[in-house]
């Protein structure tokens, strides 16, 4: 069984959860999240508890236990708290500027690079080497700050590029001479 799946998602104060069969919305504080899953599990709700159940033991059947039981909790998470990914810019000259509801990166190219914020998404620029992208949805905050992240790679010589704020960069060493 697995344990992710046969835990009860607890449903907070103010989030209502409404299922129409494979079919989940969550509407919290924050915003709705709407998704479609699998037909085979079974989705319920039980007092202020989501319960996911699948019909038998078969290997499909358990891998989708416990990824619609964590896609469920991270959708009742998103409208209660929201999702934030930190990105911090390293090197000269990087810098980030917020430009109305987008960015504008200056990442040593001959040319800014800007980016559009997609619905759903909001941008804060604290300082001018650090990037955080704010949403309700987890997969979509993942989704913006790596393609944010993949303009400018950190490379493992200098450390230089944009990296997450958790994020470690292994360094290696130049070429040496004879």
């Amino acid at each position: 069984m697995s344990r992710i799946g046969k835990k009860p998602i607890a449903v907070p104060a103010g989030v209502e959860v409404k299922i129409e069969g494979s079919n989940v919305t969550v509407k919290g504080p924050k915003g709705t999240l709407s998704r479609e899953f699998h037909s085979d599990i079974a989705i319920k709700l039980e007092e202020n508890h989501v319960i996911v159940e699948r019909p038998s033991d078969h290997r499909a059947h358990r891998s989708l236990h416990g990824t619609t039981a964590s896609l469920i909790a991270n959708m009742v998470e998103g409208v209660t708290n929201g999702y934030a990914k930190t990105l911090e810019l390293v090197g000269v000259g990087y810098r980030a500027k917020q430009k109305g509801s987008g960015l504008e990166l200056s990442l040593g190219y001959s040319h800014p690079v800007n980016i559009d914020a997609v619905e759903g998404i909001t941008f804060e620029v604290p300082s001018t080497t650090q990037i955080i992208v704010r949403g309700i949805d987890k997969e979509i905050v993942g989704q913006e700050a790596a393609k944010i992240r993949a303009h400018r790679e950190p490379e493992p010589y200098k450390g230089k590029g944009i990296r997450y704020s958790d994020e470690r960069v292994r360094r290696k060493e130049g070429k040496t001479g004879k």
